[in-house]
């Protein structure tokens, strides 16, 4: 059983940068595809990024503003937003799964394992 954990969510202006982390516990951090899907207010939860054994995906929206990447030393994802735009403001997970996955649109059924999400704001 693997344990996500999210931190480093807060309340940034439009145009403004944050990163947010997610370590893991409880499994091989190594063996697992990562990412990170986002809820905004009313709208279903969808994937934002992700890194697995085939490459590094994004969705279109972000690309070019947001940059993930994984330390498997440290049990430790993390995704670098840049230019943050008030459309950005979601709860932002960090998911796991074992399976390998290749594209920019992850369902979010092949997803194991989530955190409870970390709160980012984007004021205009």
């Amino acid at each position: 059983q693997v344990q996500l954990v999210e931190s480093g969510g807060g309340l940034v202006q439009a145009g403004g940068s944050l990163r947010v982390s997610c370590t893991a516990s409880g499994g091989t951090f190594s063996s697992y595809t990562m990412g990170w899907f986002r809820q905004a207010p009313g709208k279903e939860r969808e994937f934002v990024a992700g890194l697995s054994r085939f490459g590094i995906y994004y969705t279109d929206s972000v690309k070019g503003r947001i940059t993930i990447s994984r330390d498997n030393a440290k049990n430790t994802q993390y995704m670098q937003m840049n230019r943050l735009e008030p459309e950005d403001t979601a709860v932002y997970y960090c998911a796991a799964t074992l399976t390998s996955i290749k594209g920019d649109k992850w369902p979010r059924a092949l997803m194991e394992y989530w955190g409870k999400g970390t709160l980012v704001t984007v004021s205009s």
